[in-house]
């Protein structure tokens, strides 16, 4: 399939130099900036997404640790490793 885009001359030099700056084609770096958009701060979705999920376990463990309670009895983790190799 070919693709015809009707660019202002500065657009096209800006692409190209960004394009040769990364060793790509102007086509392979359209295509590279179609398939794998970044968003306004340079991040791509793929890797946005990763670091919400990444944002997202971590509010949990952290929400988790506050309903955790301290054993009464004042064991320590040791102490319950200890117990369980018995």
């Amino acid at each position: 399939m070919t693709v015809q885009l009707d660019w202002p001359p500065d657009v096209v030099d800006r692409l190209t130099d960004e394009a040769r700056r990364k060793g790509l084609s102007l086509d392979e770096y359209v295509l590279e900036a179609v398939l794998h958009p970044k968003a306004s701060n340079g991040i791509s979705a793929d890797e946005a997404e990763k670091r919400r999920k990444r944002a997202e376990a971590v509010a949990t463990i952290r929400e988790l640790r506050t309903r955790v309670k301290p054993d009464p009895e004042g064991w320590t983790c040791r102490d319950y490793i200890n117990v369980g190799r018995r």
